[in-house]
């Protein structure tokens, strides 16, 4: 673990931890403890600096603050990032506006009508996985699964998923100053690919009740329809949403069940899997920073922030405040309520929310259906990537049990 640095910044405690590198697994969780301990709100000193708010009390105030801690900006660890996300980057009015026209989408009886399909897809990508006896869970079901329920859902071919599995690699790893080349051209091939697709459809309309950009092409906003740019942008930032977290997820939901038995016999029971879902998502956070921009000089508890900085609300900490949770560090399923802030508060909270639980909870049923049993080969070599959390890969094995035909 990096040592804390002893300096202060307008008063308040300084960190040097830079949150972007690739890590063994949960050595993330450990630095936003160490960091969490330095103070409520901490100024971190890597990339141009920002701002870290750590506990779960001033991280759902801030989040409230929208008019002082905005979307404009949105990636703490790159404020320059060049990369416009929708309804991501909109404040205010415009916003509200924005997520009124996609919510009903995304809504819990429209994601309940994707179920069927959800687990229909998992059975078919389990059951060419489970006479080999191992696998890579994140290459081989963790991304292809969200992917191709992404594209389901949003009424695209499945074909098109290899394809958006490495415009996704790619983006994510500029995000957090991996590669910022290889990210621009994945997201300007991103936006052919949905410039190719609105044009089909300004031609051939489909049916807008099962076809999200016919639905977006139709909406209005004020009596104008939406520009051509944002139904691209929508469902880009729709796409780079949904396939990165639920994958990585899955990733980490599988490590803790592969090792506590008791908590993976569980899983099948009645109800269960949906109920820990909460869990899981408070527990094992991955977004390590919603990264926000100071719209105004503040003082905000005692740290004298400035306009144009960057905020991170520290979602993973505020899910793991021993002074919000109790057992916080631990898996409890039972917890209730579980106001974890694993999808945002406020105005900005998550849309897909619905979708990502339904998704998690039928790929943890139909799996452990199939494969009830599973260990990890190495857990001590799991590697998490920084900025967003994810392993990088998870291989799991299995016995393989013969069946017979009756």
């Amino acid at each position: 673990m990096a040592e804390q640095a002893s300096e202060l910044f307008r008063g308040c405690p300084v960190s040097s931890i830079d949150l972007r590198p690739d890590r063994p697994i949960y050595e993330t969780y450990k630095e936003m403890t160490a960091i969490s301990e330095q103070g409520p709100i901490v100024w971190n000193s890597t990339g141009e600096g920002f701002w870290m708010v750590n506990r779960y009390d001033l991280v759902k105030e801030a989040f409230r603050m929208d008019d002082v801690f905005t979307n404009r900006k949105v990636n703490a660890f790159d404020p320059g990032m060049e990369l416009r996300l929708l309804p991501n980057n909109l404040v205010g009015e415009e916003h509200k506006k924005f997520r009124a026209l996609i919510n009903p989408w995304f809504s819990p009886g429209a994601v309940r009508r994707m179920e069927p399909v959800s687990r229909a897809r998992c059975t078919t990508l389990i059951d060419e996985l489970i006479h080999k006896g191992s696998c890579d869970f994140i290459a081989e079901f963790g991304i292809l699964y969200p992917t191709e329920i992404f594209l389901t859902f949003i009424g695209l071919p499945i074909e098109d998923g290899p394809r958006m599995v490495s415009w996704n690699e790619a983006i994510f790893g500029g995000f957090f100053d991996v590669d910022q080349s290889a990210a621009a051209k994945a997201a300007a091939e991103v936006a052919e690919y949905f410039e190719e697709i609105v044009t089909d459809r300004v031609a051939n309309p489909r049916d807008p009740e099962t076809d999200f950009v016919s639905y977006l092409l139709q909406a209005t906003i004020d009596g104008e329809p939406l520009p051509r740019e944002d139904v691209v942008t929508c469902c880009s930032t729709i796409m780079l949403a949904g396939l990165d977290t639920t994958r990585s997820a899955l990733g980490f939901i599988l490590v803790h069940l592969a090792a506590h038995d008791e908590d993976r016999a569980k899983i099948l029971e009645p109800g269960y899997a949906e109920s820990a879902v909460d869990e899981f998502l408070r527990l094992y956070g991955l977004l390590i920073q919603d990264g926000r921009y100071v719209a105004r000089d503040v003082n905000f508890h005692g740290c004298e922030m400035k306009e144009g900085e960057m905020m991170s609300l520290s979602l993973i900490a505020a899910n793991r405040d021993p002074e919000k949770f109790e057992h916080a560090d631990e898996f409890y399923p039972e917890r209730g309520p579980n106001p974890h802030v694993a999808f945002g508060l406020g105005p900005h909270r998550c849309p897909g929310m619905h979708l990502a639980r339904m998704e998690i909870a039928a790929a943890l049923e139909e799996w452990h259906r199939r494969i009830p049993d599973y260990r990890v080969k190495d857990v001590n070599g799991l590697i998490e990537r920084g900025g967003q959390l994810s392993l990088r890969s998870l291989p799991l094995e299995w016995d393989v049990v013969e069946r017979t035909a009756h």
